[in-house]
């Protein structure tokens, strides 16, 4: 007679998912991707925080926090970012346009795209990404800049069939991220 064993597989529960506590030789076998996340004027701690969290997801380089936008160390932030504050590197810019400069400079082949609906935006479905790239995302309410508009390469956004003609800028930004990796 066959005997059949159950393996067990048990799922990691809530507390084991949101707590990371990474040792300095977990960060040291991170591989950083080419992958750049400017951040203009984006209010919600919280989303600041969820962009932390997608960021480390997709081992980004680095995360420009600018204009307005709440830098860590602030509660809001760390909550969302259940820890990915720490450890994912980022930097306060006065603008998003000086980011943007930062970025061309730093990687010479960079292309950046601002994620937002506009005249001349592209469905990012017809957009082929490759590393090193950067990706703008604006306040929750205006969106990003003129400004910065004015210096990335290419708008590009993600087609609306509701009634709703937006999303969540960490949804948007999640979307576009896992498809350029």
């Amino acid at each position: 007679m066959l005997r059949m064993t159950r393996t067990t597989n048990p799922k990691l529960g809530a507390k084991e998912l949101r707590a990371s506590q990474p040792v300095e030789a977990d960060l040291k076998k991170i591989k950083r991707r080419q992958i750049y996340i400017i951040c203009d004027n984006i209010l919600d701690a919280y989303n600041i925080g969820s962009i932390f969290r997608l960021a480390d997801a997709v081992d980004a380089a680095k995360i420009y926090l600018c204009g307005q936008t709440q830098t860590p160390p602030y509660h809001r932030i760390a909550k969302a970012a259940v820890g990915t504050d720490k450890w994912v590197p980022w930097e306060k810019v006065e603008s998003a346009v000086e980011a943007i400069k930062r970025v061309k400079s730093r990687e010479s082949k960079c292309k950046v795209f601002a994620i937002e609906q506009g005249k001349g935006s592209v469905d990012y479905r017809k957009v082929e990404f490759k590393e090193p790239v950067a990706f703008v995302i604006g306040h929750e309410t205006t969106g990003v800049s003129r400004s910065a508009i004015k210096e990335v390469d290419e708008m590009i956004e993600i087609p609306m069939f509701g009634v709703n003609k937006s999303l969540n800028v960490v949804i948007s930004l999640a979307i576009i991220l896992y498809k350029s990796i």
